[in-house]
């Protein structure tokens, strides 16, 4: 999927809520219980909810969720398809603007870090895709890996290259695809990025949980994934035509498993390999959160509820 246009998308704090936090913190439960006490809609903020078909591996909300408190942002593309940030930003500017219209609170949810980053501080979604560009990189990828991507966005945008995770290829293709179509390196693009947000403005909420603790709710999470249907589903995705596009099938828990079923691999070793993965994951995405100035970080446990919590948050949003 294309970039929708070269639309630079504005920040959307102040307007909005978001909880956020690691996977398996809890984000969409204390989400609903707070929809229910301010008259609050969810907007999913994950990568890959917004695919078709990807739901135990998402954890994404389920039809009693979603007749509970109505969802938005997910199931919005087939699993075949590629999802900018500009796509998703598109409809959620526009998702929003609907839900201020009917006095309802946009609240987001989820953990993927660029979205949350350019819902809050904005957007320029650059110039278009260049397929043939592409193409020749991810050659070169696999000819010679990501670390020697990495070297190369180095000498083309060092400060991208900071920025971005040496294993994300996607991005470091993009980030060089901007600067060979533009003559401009990405990041005097993205300089809204750098502009902090007062917290009380923000009206960002982190659960944050004590390492410990959110391990073995990652692991709890897989073993539940498994129960419900993982595998199952996984097959499914195999069989679709066309078949799923490589942001999709780059997915924790998703990727591991259609590697085990396409070499018959072992389930329990993807299985261990997907709570490695999410636990991986997870520290990456704190990670990303300790640098939000706008953020209000929520320590929780065991022993507080998912309404307890949501009523600490709506106590801090009546105070914002």
């Amino acid at each position: 999927m294309q970039h929708p246009s070269n639309q630079t998308y504005t920040s959307l704090a102040g307007r909005i809520m978001v909880v956020t936090g690691p996977t398996a913190s809890g984000k969409s439960s204390i989400a609903m219980c707070l929809a229910e006490q301010i008259n609050g809609e969810i907007l999913s903020l994950d990568s890959i909810a917004v695919y078709r078909g990807m739901d135990i591996g998402t954890a994404k909300a389920t039809i009693e969720d979603q007749q509970r408190v109505p969802h938005h942002l997910i199931d919005l593309v087939s699993p075949s398809k590629t999802f900018s940030v500009a796509c998703y930003l598109k409809q959620a500017h526009a998702v929003v603007e609907q839900l201020e219209a009917r006095g309802k609170i946009p609240i987001f949810v989820g953990g993927t870090p660029m979205f949350l980053k350019a819902i809050l501080r904005g957007f320029d979604p650059g110039p278009p895709a260049d397929e043939a560009f592409r193409r020749l990189v991810e050659q070169d990828v696999d000819r010679y890996g990501t670390e020697a991507l990495h070297k190369r966005l180095q000498q083309v945008d060092p400060l991208a290259a900071h920025r971005i995770d040496p294993a994300d290829a996607r991005r470091m293709i993009r980030a060089l695809e901007v600067a060979h179509q533009t003559g401009q390196p990405l990041s005097h693009r993205q300089v809204q990025f750098d502009e902090p947000i007062d917290a009380a403005r923000g009206r960002v909420f982190w659960i944050a949980w004590d390492r410990k603790q959110l391990h073995q709710r990652i692991n709890e999470r897989v073993e539940r994934m498994f129960q419900d249907g993982l595998v199952d589903e996984v097959k499914a995705l195999l069989q679709l035509e066309p078949p799923l596009s490589k942001t999709a099938a780059q997915a924790v828990g998703y990727r591991e498993l259609i590697a085990c079923l396409e070499t018959g691999g072992e389930i329990n070793e993807a299985k261990e390999q997907i709570a490695i993965h999410t636990r991986q994951l997870a520290k990456r995405q704190e990670s990303w959160l300790r640098s939000f100035s706008e953020i209000d970080r929520i320590e929780v446990n065991e022993s507080i509820s998912s309404n307890e919590i949501a009523n600490i948050i709506h106590t801090r949003f009546l105070s914002s």
